[in-house]
């Protein structure tokens, strides 16, 4: 597994729309190959920050399939719009893990 890290700074007072747009694209990357599942976090202080994580199968179902469909099409035209500055994007692999169940 792989997990996408992206720092989402939006535009002054744009989050309550950004999140609206969030809900509509997500019905897009849902459907891809690969994709195993997305987390929005707002900051709790900064209200026009945002940490999006998402997990992947492979990396390569993101930058191979995801960044190459018409659905990531789709995706720019909904959020891209909102990033100031645009953001950098990260993977990592999880090598520990707990949860309390």
């Amino acid at each position: 597994m792989i997990v996408e890290r992206v720092e989402l700074n939006i535009l002054a007072h744009q989050s309550e729309a950004f999140e609206q747009a969030m809900q509509q694209a997500k019905l897009l990357i849902a459907q891809m190959p690969g994709f195993l599942g997305l987390e929005l976090l707002k900051h709790h202080q900064l209200p026009d920050r945002y940490l999006l994580l998402i997990q992947w199968e492979r990396l390569e179902d993101h930058q191979q399939g995801f960044r190459k469909s018409v659905q990531y099409q789709e995706w720019k035209a909904l959020l891209h719009h909102f990033y100031s500055p645009f953001p950098i994007v990260e993977y990592y692999t999880p090598c520990i893990s707990i949860s309390s169940n």
